[in-house]
């Protein structure tokens, strides 16, 4: 058995996530751990919050909080929604808790003990009207790269370069929106990255082909420009103070010690149960671990680049990342979500609307995989309404109504699998032979292609064997052909589980099954689970697994969300 380590980018406290978020790294990373654990692997699937920095000394000051308290809240936000949207996370942790702390410590401890920890004198952004050091994301103006006018100090997420505060042209503070700055003179302590180059670049050849092009070709870039030193410390009280005498008043930047954050969180998942598990089995010194990683293209640099460098020079042999899924945008009908200007659906609304497994097909199948996508009610709507009612919940709804008010509420015994059904079995198992192929390369958009046209095989198959026909003249053959249907439904539930995990219960349980029934995706036989249920079996016919969306309800979503502009 394989071990099999899921992590995805850490949400900022600040906020709520919009769809974007969700399909762009939380939402594969769960999919794909529901998907690795069907097939038999041992998975240790973790997130959290990523909780120090300005951004959340801001947030609470607006909000007239403390910060501790106010990272408490969203904390709680956050776990909740992604609870609703049947994230299963093995555990949701904090980047701000003393695991983290005291793992930060000890690679900081290492990198400057290496030589790979510099002391400088830099110039930084000082906003007399707010009083404060305006620390990256704090500071907006034009990006001096590509002109994008609201690029933030850290990174322009227009064209991806990572930026320097002073880099900026017309510089505003994020806080106030003064244009009152100074720029003054701080000590800070600085991450030597050329000085880690060669050994990091010759790890990530090493990743060519197993990285997808969004990945690959960023970091890649990176290189080619030449690395460049990266501050670690920041003038903010909130994060962990440096532990370096003389830097006491400064603390970590939050880039340094959030990704450190994965291995803090899984310290707090162990901690649980102590003696019972043990976050060095998956982190350190750790033998036959896979460590999977999902992360939006603004995020892939720090991930590609920044922490792998960290933990190499920390000269101890941590658990590095093996593929890293990098994900494009996905934006509201071409523009962008913003919450501030009421315009796009974010997650904790969008559970209010539909249930979970709406979004999550859809998101799946429109995942922003190779470009970026867009998210317009239409496109939706027309998703659902045709993939989920019109395919796969009329196929369920039909076959067993039909059984019930034909034969009876069991599966009916008599007559025998023909040449149909083997041609049927055939085109099932290449294609859910393509769609675990699929689902192991992580091409999401593609592997839900192909679980459409399983569902849509199914259609097809009772279309032309037409039992309610057949039943005037030979009931043996028709309750033959309602028996086969009702083991595909059981078929559909188990290949649609990794997307749809209540919709795949709820067909599970009309046939008085339960998800632990569910067989393993390793060596899936269509020839051995198409005849798995055995006649007597008895199923209930259960309410429509999905609700239409009608016209009216459309323009009513339009009007309440927002338009793009």
């Amino acid at each position: 058995m394989s071990k099999i380590l899921v992590t995805s980018a850490l949400p900022y406290i600040n906020g709520v996530p919009h769809l974007g978020h969700m399909v762009g790294c939380l939402l594969p990373s769960d999919i794909y751990a529901r998907y690795m654990r069907m097939k038999g692997c041992e998975v240790l699937y973790i997130a959290g919050t990523d909780e120090h920095g300005t951004t959340s000394e801001v947030g609470a000051l607006k909000e007239g909080m403390d910060v501790q308290a106010y990272c408490d809240m969203y904390h709680e936000r956050h776990a909740r929604t992604y609870k609703d949207f049947n994230l299963s996370f093995d555990f949701f942790g904090r980047t701000s808790s003393e695991q983290n702390r005291e793992i930060t410590y000890h690679i900081f401890e290492q990198l400057d003990k290496n030589g790979f920890i510099e002391e400088r004198t830099v110039k930084q952004v000082y906003s007399v009207d707010d009083q404060m050091f305006l620390a990256d994301r704090y500071i907006t103006g034009t990006c001096p790269y590509c002109g994008y006018e609201k690029a933030r100090g850290d990174q322009c997420e227009n064209c991806t370069k990572v930026l320097e505060p002073t880099d900026l042209i017309n510089p505003r503070s994020s806080v106030s929106g003064s244009t009152n700055l100074e720029v003054r003179e701080t000590r800070h302590l600085f991450l030597n990255l050329p000085k880690l180059e060669q050994r990091l670049a010759q790890w990530i050849r090493t990743k060519e082909p197993f990285w997808p092009d969004v990945a690959y070709t960023i970091a890649q870039k990176w290189l080619k420009e030449g690395l460049q030193e990266r501050c670690i410390t920041r003038d903010l009280k909130w994060g962990f103070p440096v532990n370096k005498p003389g830097f006491e008043d400064k603390v970590f930047y939050v880039w340094f010690d959030a990704p450190i954050g994965y291995i803090g969180i899984t310290k707090q998942w162990a901690d649980e149960k102590p003696g019972e598990r043990n976050w060095k089995d998956w982190w350190l010194d750790a033998a036959g671990v896979r460590h999977v990683e999902f992360m939006g293209k603004d995020n892939v640099p720090y991930h590609s680049i920044t922490f792998p460098a960290t933990l190499l020079g920390t000269g101890e042999n941590w658990t590095q990342v093996d593929y890293l899924k990098g994900m494009s945008y996905l934006t509201y009908e071409g523009g962008k979500f913003s919450k501030s200007e009421k315009r796009g659906i974010f997650a904790e609304d969008a559970i209010k609307e539909f249930p979970a497994d709406y979004w999550r097909y859809w998101l799946m199948s429109n995942a922003p995989e190779g470009s970026d996508a867009s998210f317009s009610f239409d496109l939706f709507a027309a998703v659902v309404n045709k993939d989920l009612n019109g395919v796969l919940g009329n196929f369920v709804s039909r076959v067993l109504k039909m059984t019930s008010s034909k034969i009876g509420d069991a599966i009916p015994s008599g007559g025998e699998m023909t040449a149909a059904e083997s041609e049927l079995t055939a085109v099932l198992q290449a294609r859910v032979n393509d769609y675990l192929k699929y689902m192991d390369e992580m091409e999401f958009r593609k592997a839900m292609n192909e679980l459409r046209a399983i569902w849509v095989e199914g259609n097809n198959y009772i279309s032309a064997a037409e039992p309610w026909a057949v039943i005037k003249t030979d009931e043996a053959r028709a309750a033959a052909i309602l028996r086969t249907c009702i083991n595909l439904i059981r078929i559909f539930a188990v290949l649609s589980a990794p997307v749809m995990p209540t919709v795949s219960a709820a067909m599970l349980e009309r046939l008085g099954l339960k998800p632990e029934d569910m067989p393993l995706l390793d060596n899936f036989d269509v020839s051995r689970e198409i005849a798995a249920l055995q006649p007597g079996r008895p199923f209930v016919v259960g309410e429509p697994l999905f609700e239409r969306i009608a016209p009216e309800r459309i323009e009513e979503l339009k009007q309440k969300y927002g338009s793009a502009k």
